[in-house]
């Protein structure tokens, strides 16, 4: 599925790892919320993954805006970046907020 169709537009997600969670396999703790849209496929055969901004308390589900893509060059798993509605983040912003779990890929953030 091509992720770039969820950019600008409102979805929902999953939250399967809630805020102060921790990573099954690399224990690392979640700062953010983090989880999936549902009925989707990403390439790597699960679904699409999303990073949810701005909340500031765990979820376990959310509805807001797709602002912005994380796509992985040296990965087939890109990320959403999902945020309440009327929020932005910048680039950096984005960068900063999701570098626990990005800092093991190389990446562009892809814009509407």
């Amino acid at each position: 599925m091509d992720t770039k169709v969820f950019l600008g537009k409102a979805v929902a997600v999953i939250v399967d790892r809630p805020m102060g969670s921790r990573h099954p396999q690399h224990g690392y703790i979640y700062p953010i919320n983090y989880g999936y849209i549902p009925n989707t496929l990403a390439p790597d055969g699960q679904e699409v993954d999303a990073y949810i901004l701005g909340i500031f308390e765990p979820l376990s589900y959310f509805e807001g805006d797709c602002i912005a893509i994380i796509n992985r060059i040296n990965d087939v798993d890109d990320k959403l970046i999902v945020v309440p509605q009327g929020k932005n983040y910048s680039n950096e912003q984005i960068l900063a907020l999701t570098e626990f779990q990005e800092q093991f890929f190389v990446s562009v953030i892809l814009r509407p």
